[in-house]
């Protein structure tokens, strides 16, 4: 009987297999679809504050969508992806068949969803054979940002992106103050920087005055006297052709950040030098001459007749 057991259990991982090879093919023009979420990834995007330790709770195996040490080990759908892992699937498969009670796993919880703390093959088990649902031990980590299982790492960085944006225009009303809603970036936290560029500006703009100046006051001077400036240089050299996957305001965070670089090191130091002298050492290579056909097919059309 036990030899039976351990057979089917090379039967059931060895189609785990193959489910794991066919969902390579399929997502192979999107890899990002089909891995599965590391949890440091998304700790490091989302910035959890604080853990709570939940105990013991019936959690949905299909809520489970990414693991702390083994991301790489299986796929989205915990699918095994190498053969390496069969000696322990197979144990774990075979203490299945023959109704051993295993140790509940640990998960940590964040944004609604869990992440294998201990025990994907467990996970990987039980979810090929179709198990709705495990006993695990919980942690649970803060997180603002719902998480949903078909969730990327790409698309969990545009909603934590998207949410930071959303409080940033309602804490501050930068959208009505200024007219413009296009303050839009590639990365988390980017938006913290804004509000404490502000914060600087508004210091020095208090400086000799005897009643403090309004935040909205120092807000609206910022955008026209610092960030308009600098995004008119962006747009005037075309520095985002540069940087592709990047926007004009990532751009302004870095710049600002180059020229204060720079003026530590050589004192005073013109803005637009800051700015050209950013893109020539970080810019993507060949970005300046893609720029010059832009500009050179543009003007051709104007002289094109019609």
């Amino acid at each position: 009987m036990t030899d039976a057991h351990k057979v089917q259990a090379e039967e059931d991982f060895f189609r785990a297999r193959g489910k794991a090879i066919l969902s390579e093919i399929q997502h192979f023009l999107n890899a990002d679809r089909n891995n599965l979420l590391s949890l440091n990834d998304v700790k490091e995007i989302l910035k959890p504050q604080n853990e709570i330790y939940r105990g013991m709770q019936v959690v949905p195996i299909r809520l489970i969508v990414g693991s702390e040490g083994r991301y790489r080990d299986f796929n989205k759908y915990f699918l095994p992806k190498s053969d390496h892992l069969k000696s322990r699937w197979i144990r774990v498969d075979e203490a299945r068949l023959k109704d051993i009670i295993l140790p509940p796993i640990q998960l940590y919880e964040i944004g609604g969803v869990y992440f294998v703390r201990d025990g994907n093959h467990r996970v990987s088990v039980a979810k090929s054979q179709g198990v709705e649902n495990i006993d695990a031990e919980v942690i649970s980590l803060s997180s603002e940002i719902s998480i949903t299982p078909s969730m990327t790492t790409e698309k969990l960085r545009e909603a934590v992106i998207s949410f930071e944006k959303k409080v940033f225009y309602e804490k501050t009303r930068y959208g009505e103050l200024t007219g413009s809603y296009d303050l839009d970036f590639s990365d988390p936290g980017s938006y913290d920087v804004i509000y404490n560029h502000i914060l600087v500006h508004k210091y020095y703009l208090n400086e000799g005055r005897r009643e403090e100046l309004p935040f909205e006051e120092a807000l609206t001077s910022w955008y026209r006297n610092v960030y308009c400036p600098i995004i008119q240089i962006i747009n005037d050299e075309k520095l985002c052709f540069n940087f592709p996957g990047r926007t004009a305001s990532d751009l302004y965070v870095w710049i600002v950040k180059h020229w204060d670089d720079l003026k530590q090191k050589y004192g005073v130091y013109a803005l637009d030098d800051a700015a050209r002298d950013f893109n020539d050492r970080y810019g993507k290579p060949g970005g300046r001459f893609f720029s010059f056909l832009i500009s050179l097919g543009k003007r051709l059309l104007k002289q094109w007749p019609r």
